[in-house]
């Protein structure tokens, strides 16, 4: 029998997150207890704000549903293996979908996970490669959870940055939040040695330091840190404004189109269109624009049609062998 009536309620607790309905016999059985002791530990468990619904008959039973919050999970050693493994494989690359909360998420399960599964977790990242649709650079996710824990704790961030053009420098920033672009992660934070606000590429960052000291958050220029982001990395380059239309429908499209492209809408005739801005070359929306493997006709801009007709050229003489 089971005295210990915090392991116990841990036992059945896990015993209850499997999806399906347990008889309270055969829940008595597995903790070797009453079925007494099995109803008042539910009872335990409804005050720790575990909804758990019973049903009424001769055998009664018991199970774990859905509630208005969500109440602390009890995890296994393999399902929080496989459940940080996946954060892991998503982290490093910025998927849509996968946002910052993932990454404070992973940053929380490894805080808590025994040396013996992070060593685990560790080995089968390396022993693996990830087919992912993401255009932009992996990143150790050591570095994303490093950085999502200073965001969240406000605490003051030290690491080496790498600028584009080669040169590399070592900052002190007030990180604000992390942003994914569907193809890359940026930080925004306040840089203190320049007195001003930054966006990082997280790609280019390394050696990540908590430096321990805490901060009052600062009131960012804009509404948000995506828009800053918006801001910052257009205000520097060109833009511009493109319509295209799929042979396919808008689900289709989006599944396999990142986010940043824009959202496919639904035409009265069939098919769908497509209009964003980006700042990215002509060249590259082209190559990306095919690479979702849908019919697509470029309505604008003009400079775009022509890139897509020669790209569309070249493309059929590499395939025919001619010149």
């Amino acid at each position: 029998m089971t005295t210990d009536t915090p392991a116990r309620l841990l036992q059945l607790l896990s015993l209850l997150q499997t999806p399906r309905e347990w008889p309270g016999g055969e829940l008595a059985d597995r903790l070797r207890v009453s079925r007494r002791t099995v109803r008042r530990d539910i009872d335990r468990l409804r005050e720790l704000g575990y909804p758990v619904q019973a049903t009424k008959g001769a055998e009664g039973g018991y199970r774990l549903v859905a509630g208005k919050a969500i109440p602390p999970l009890v995890l296994d050693d393999e399902e929080a293996v496989a459940i940080a493994v996946g954060l892991r494989a998503g982290a490093g690359h910025a998927l849509q979908g996968v946002d910052e909360a993932s990454v404070r998420a992973l940053a929380k399960l490894e805080q808590v996970l025994p040396s013996r599964l992070r060593h685990r977790v560790a080995t089968l990242q390396a022993a693996t490669t990830p087919l992912t649709s993401g255009d932009g650079a992996s990143i150790a996710p050591e570095t994303l959870t490093a950085m999502a824990s200073t965001v969240a704790g406000r605490e003051r961030l030290r690491f080496a940055y790498r600028a584009r053009d080669g040169i590399e420098s070592r900052r002190v920033v007030e990180p604000y939040r992390l942003v994914s672009t569907g193809q890359r992660w940026y930080l925004v934070a306040y840089d203190l040695d320049r007195g001003d606000w930054r966006t990082f590429r997280v790609d280019r960052v390394s050696e990540p330091f908590a430096t321990g000291a805490r901060f009052a958050p600062r009131e960012l220029p804009t509404g948000s840190a995506a828009e800053y982001l918006r801001q910052s990395m257009y205000g520097r380059q060109e833009t511009y404004g493109f319509t295209v239309t799929f042979d396919a429908t808008p689900e289709a499209v989006a599944a396999r189109a990142p986010a940043w492209l824009g959202v496919p809408e639904a035409l009265d005739g069939g098919g769908c269109v497509m209009r964003g801005v980006v700042g990215d070359s002509v060249e590259w929306l082209a190559v990306r624009l095919a690479m979702l493997g849908f019919d697509f006709t470029v309505r604008e801009p003009e400079e775009l049609v022509r890139c897509v007709r020669e790209l569309g050229g070249r493309l059929a003489r590499a395939g025919s062998g001619t010149r």
